[in-house]
């Protein structure tokens, strides 16, 4: 068992859109947690998803210079090493717990290594000797009922999400209906079992969050063969950069596949909510399945002072919240579109035709038809004038 005066760590992983920020509202909005930090990793180059966390008393770190498991693994220690830092010079207030919220992207092998006790060439760097105040605790992986199976069939890091946890939460139960799709819990945990023997299995709908977040030691062995062999990959990946080679693993591209990417959209003025609703619903059929994520805050005409906050993965779209009021004082519409295959160039097109196109207007449609009307009898008129003149 760890001393307890080590801080335990927690990963919470889960693919894009599987509920890791509302999971952890509903933690943190816990009347008995008021002692947690939390670190948020993003994907995209616009920070959004802090926005999406209520900070309350809980402190909160956060990381937007792009996916953690793409970056040097000691990045993880620098951010842990801050918060430490941060505690004690009264920066922050003491916490017992560290939540790393991983990008849906986010791959744990690199992370778990990191969160590792370092050995050899590895625990000669600085921060390893702060690093110790801190311990691995738990990975907990959300598992989406409705589109999870696609995911983990489709992309390497969902199955690796699964296969790294030691609790592992099904969200979305609530949302599967018709009788052939219907869920039995059961069933889907004897199938997630295939792929990680070991992990608890439970229900969103019943989470126990003191347990879902309680210290345990975490054992990397327990997870099985296929584990142990991706640590040991990246163990001697991270050699080789240390030593000053460069893998192609490294490359993000690599890691997540040549064709996901991350763009932004950044608008300046209030949206109308009906054109933007309109422009989320041509993306979405036309982008289908290859639109992984759209998240971000926006701000409208209708309500400017109360920004909604907009979900979308792949072909489903989230009903909007609208908060009550700004969570900072950046007003503009900020999107953040996670993509497989899709040019952002098109997606901006699309973008600033809906929202800048003027509505309908019947009387403007019949003063311009008659302007033209009038237009093209002009343009006539010289040339009958002359016809009825001739003898």
């Amino acid at each position: 068992m760890a001393p307890p005066e080590r801080i335990p760590v927690f990963l919470l992983s889960g693919f894009l859109g599987s509920g890791k920020s509302t999971l952890l509202n509903a933690f943190l909005t816990d009347p008995n947690v008021q002692d947690t930090a939390v670190v948020i990793n993003e994907f995209g180059d616009v920070p959004v998803d802090h926005l999406l966390v209520r900070h309350g008393e809980t402190q909160i770190s956060q990381v937007s210079t792009g996916c953690l498991c793409c970056s040097d693994t000691t990045d993880i220690r620098k951010v842990l090493d801050d918060l430490r830092k941060a505690k004690l010079e009264g920066v922050t207030g003491r916490f017992s717990r560290v939540i790393v919220e991983m990008s849906g992207l986010g791959d744990p092998a690199p992370l778990v290594n990191a969160l590792s006790k370092p050995t050899g060439a590895d625990s000669q760097r600085p921060e390893d000797t702060s690093f110790v105040d801190f311990y691995l605790a738990g990975v907990v992986t959300l598992f989406d009922a409705v589109a999870g199976g696609m995911s983990i069939e489709n992309h390497f890091e969902a199955l690796k999400q699964i296969a790294f946890a030691d609790r592992i939460v099904l969200t979305k139960t609530d949302l599967v209906t018709g009788v052939h799709d219907r869920l039995d819990a059961g069933q889907l945990a004897h199938e997630l079992r295939e792929l990680n023997l070991g992990a608890e299995i439970v229900d969103r709908q019943a989470v126990n969050f003191s347990s879902l977040f309680s210290p345990r030691p975490y054992s990397e062995i327990e997870r099985g063969e296929d584990v142990a062999g991706w640590l040991a990959l990246e163990a001697a990946l991270a050699l080789e950069a240390h030593h000053g080679a460069r893998s192609e693993m490294t490359d993000v591209n690599r890691r997540h596949g040549a064709g996901i990417s991350t763009f932004s959209i950044v608008h300046d003025k209030a949206l109308s909510q009906k054109k933007f609703d309109e422009f989320l619903t041509l993306l979405r059929k036309s982008a289908g399945h290859r639109l992984l994520r759209v998240k971000g805050i926006v701000a409208t005409e209708e309500t400017p002072d109360e920004p909604l906050i907009v979900h979308a993965v792949q072909h489903t779209v989230s009903s909007p919240v609208r908060l009550s009021s700004w969570p900072d004082d950046d007003r503009r519409t900020r999107l953040v579109f996670i993509t497989d295959g899709i040019d952002p160039a098109p997606v901006r097109d699309l973008f600033s035709v809906v929202i800048n196109r003027e509505p309908f207007s019947f009387r403007t449609f019949v003063k311009n038809a008659v302007n033209a009307a009038r237009a093209s009898f002009l343009r006539t008129f010289p040339c009958l004038t002359r016809l009825s003149r001739r003898p």
